[in-house]
C-alpha cells in the first residue's frame, strides 16, 4: 500500500466540485498524494482544465451548476477513453448510475466523502500508472521502468537511445530537457551535433501516432501535455 501511495506522487488529478469548501478540502487531502492537483469549479471550467492540464486522473462530482458531471464525462469520452474518471454524488438515482456506467467511468463514490475510500478508489483505477505506466499525452504512455512506449493499446518499438531520450524528458516534465543533458545522457559525453539531434528527434517522431514533443529554441525539449 505504502509502495503505491508513494507512486501516486508522479500523477496528476483534476477535481471537479461546484461547492467551494468540499472542493478546496478535497484539494487539500489530494495534494498529500499526487503530483499536480487541478481545480474547476463546474463541469465547463473543468473540460478545459483537462484539455490543457491532460490529468491522469479525474475527480468531479455529477450535480453541478454550469455544466453538470454527466456532461463533462461525455465531453471527455468522446475523446479519450483511457484516462480514469471517479465520481462523487449525494445521490444513487439509478439512471444516474447506469448512464455513467455506460459512459464507462471507472469508479463512483458516495457523498459524504470519506477518506479511506476516496484513498481507495483513487489508487483503484489508478493502478495502470501506479504499476509504472505515465500518460506523455492523449491516449500516449510510457513505461519508465520498462522503458517501453504505448499508444493506445499497443506497444511501440524503440532504439535504446529513444528510450533513454523518453525517459529523461519524464524525468524532466513540465520543464524543458536542455540540449546539454541530451548530450550528456544519449550521448554519454560525446559531441552531438544539432544536424544528429534534429535526425533523431524527426525519426522518433515518425514513430509516435501523435504530437507530444515541442521543441524551445536554443533551449532544447519538452513534453507537451
Amino acid at each position: 500500500m505504502e509502495e503505491k501511495i508513494e507512486a501516486l506522487k508522479r500523477l496528476s488529478i483534476l477535481c471537479v466540485e461546484d461547492e467551494d469548501g468540499i472542493r478546496e478540502r478535497l484539494m487539500k487531502s489530494l495534494g498529500y498524494y499526487f503530483a499536480h492537483v487541478y481545480g474547476a469549479r463546474d463541469g465547463k471550467e473543468g473540460y478545459q482544465l483537462y484539455k490543457e492540464k491532460m490529468p491522469d486522473v479525474i475527480l468531479s462530482d455529477i450535480h453541478m451548476h454550469g455544466g453538470d458531471g454527466i456532461e463533462l464525462v461525455r465531453n471527455i469520452r468522446a475523446e479519450d477513453k483511457n484516462t480514469p474518471i471517479v465520481m462523487l454524488s449525494a445521490y444513487s438515482r439509478e439512471e444516474y448510475l447506469m448512464e455513467l456506467i455506460n459512459l464507462k467511468i471507472d469508479h463512483f463514490i458516495l457523498k459524504p466523502v470519506n477518506a479511506q475510500r476516496l484513498l481507495e478508489g483513487l489508487l483503484c483505477v489508478c493502478e495502470e500508472s501506479v504499476a509504472g505506466k505515465i500518460k506523455l499525452c492523449k491516449e500516449l504512455y510510457f513505461a519508465p521502468l520498462e522503458r517501453k512506449l504505448f499508444y493506445q493499446e499497443s506497444c511501440i518499438a524503440l532504439s535504446k537511445r529513444e528510450k533513454e531520450f523518453l525517459n529523461l524528458l519524464h524525468i524532466n516534465h513540465q520543464k524543458t530537457t536542455t540540449y546539454a543533458m541530451i548530450e550528456e545522457h544519449l550521448w554519454e559525453g560525446k559531441y552531438m551535433s544539432m544536424e544528429a539531434l534534429k535526425t533523431f528527434v524527426k525519426d522518433l517522431r515518425k514513430k509516435v501516432a501523435v504530437e507530444f514533443l515541442e521543441n524551445v529554441p536554443q533551449e532544447g525539449y519538452r513534453l507537451i501535455f
